[in-house]
């Protein structure tokens, strides 16, 4: 290898640094869409908050609040010496 291929591959490597944030094409990146995806990530996260407490609260009131069913409630008797 000459040794002009040689700066040739070293100068490559060296300013190609996968961790540079500036992009190849020479465009900034755009601070604007990072901001948005991250509000929507988070009204998306408080949303799902919100329908998880209130899915869990109303279960906890039904639990509290249940009405005897069918099943539980005693048969009605008629009285003894009841006229019919």
């Amino acid at each position: 290898m000459s040794g002009l291929s040689r700066n040739v591959a070293a100068n490559y490597f060296m300013t190609h640094d996968p961790r540079d944030p500036r992009r190849p094409d020479g465009k900034p990146k755009n601070p604007t869409r990072a901001v948005s995806v991250f509000i929507v990530v988070v009204v998306l996260i408080v949303i799902g908050t919100i329908l998880f407490n209130a899915i869990r609260e109303k279960r906890e009131f039904d639990q509290q609040n249940a009405q005897p069913s069918a099943s539980d409630a005693r048969p009605a008797v008629p009285a003894i010496g009841a006229s019919q």
